[in-house]
């Protein structure tokens, strides 16, 4: 990795990843080829997927924790945590892929979904079989090979044996976590579950835990970091993570289709229970306002709800307060994560870099 002053890794950390990634999955795409041309062309999809967008915010966070522990900036160990690092990006991609697939996404930035392409592809060809059925059968084999395949560059980053093992820890809570709170996405529409108890956890589970949380103990671990440093950075991570989650549910019902590169309240047809639905919800139970309640229900789950419903939908969520109750917990959780942050006795300039970071993930509009 070339360290001159003007093209240090934390000159541009998304670059950087993005040309590990780049060298890894070209070394990898050659091996599925050398299986089966066939197998390749699917692989290279998955790459396209993996390299085409994305804010590598994991990577991002791993490190600022490997630097918030003392980890050096350059070096051959900061190349190897910054490979470790880089990994996260394929428990990523693995959880996009099936996520969509189990949401029957149409759309991901703005581009057909892995499932949609392959089912497109099927239909273009005039394959046997059924095109929905190949494409959901191709989306589930790419995520589990990116999930895998993150295994494999972890183990092979370079990360000397102790270092290993300590970040195996986050590493492997992450992966169950990341599942469970799948998991409880869905278990929670079919249970119709409508409490803000169960939306929170959720959020915990599948976005506070693998987005920010386990990235940074990751890098905190690989540096060795001590237990009160990994705790404040347990704290900052937790925090910022859930409130990452309420603003991507807030965007998911009211962001711009142009900016989020997903259609206009698609987690609302998705059927999503989300903490907006669940403060909504309770709202209209404690006014003894039925009709709202309805209005919302009616449209939750519904694949085929027109944008007319939708808008109304958006607007009874402003009524009841939600959206002004989300925000207001977004506020409260980056404030209390940036007191965790001050106050862990943390390195510079790991604090200030987490500090914009907290900013930029909890404010944003995509």
């Amino acid at each position: 990795m070339d360290t001159t002053p003007e093209d240090t890794v934390e000159a541009d950390l998304p670059g950087r990843v993005q040309r590990i990634l780049a060298d890894h999955l070209e070394t990898r795409l050659d091996e599925c080829v050398a299986l089966d041309a066939g197998f390749g062309e699917a692989v290279r999809e998955l790459s396209r997927f993996v390299l085409g967008g994305g804010k590598r915010i994991r990577p991002t966070c791993a490190w600022w924790g490997w630097r918030a522990a003392g980890g050096a900036a350059e070096g051959p160990e900061a190349e190897a945590a910054l490979r470790a690092a880089s990994a996260l990006e394929l428990i990523q991609a693995c959880a996009l892929v099936h996520d969509d697939l189990i949401d029957e996404s149409d759309t991901r930035r703005g581009h057909p979904t892995v499932h949609r392409a392959f089912a497109r592809t099927h239909h273009e060809e005039r394959w046997t079989g059924g095109a929905s059925q190949f494409g959901m059968s191709a989306a589930v084999l790419l995520g589990d090979l990116a999930l895998a395949w993150a295994d494999d560059m972890l183990h092979a980053a370079g990360l000397a044996p102790d270092a290993l093992a300590r970040g195996l820890r986050p590493w492997r809570a992450m992966r169950t976590e990341m599942l469970a709170g799948q998991y409880l996405d869905v278990f929670s529409q079919v249970r119709g579950d409508e409490t803000p108890e169960a939306a929170l956890r959720v959020a915990e589970l599948k976005a506070a835990s693998y987005t920010v949380a386990r990235p940074l103990q990751l890098g905190a671990e690989l540096a060795g970091a001590d237990p009160a440093r990994l705790a404040a950075l347990e704290a900052f991570g937790h925090d910022i993570g859930v409130a990452f989650q309420l603003r991507d549910d807030l965007l998911g019902v009211f962001g711009d289709p142009e900016i989020t590169g997903k259609p206009a309240g698609d987690d609302l047809r998705e059927g999503k229970r989300t903490l907006l639905i669940a403060e909504a919800l309770r709202e209209a139970r404690e006014r003894g306002d039925e009709r709202d309640a309805v209005r919302l229900r009616s449209v939750l789950g519904d694949p085929g709800v027109s944008p007319e419903r939708i808008e109304e939908a958006r607007a009874v969520l402003v009524r009841l307060g939600a959206q002004d109750a989300v925000e207001r917990r977004i506020a409260d959780l980056t404030a209390s994560a940036l007191r965790a942050l001050e106050e862990g006795g943390l390195a510079e300039p790991a604090v200030t870099r987490l500090r914009e970071l907290a900013v930029a993930l909890t404010d944003r509009t995509r």
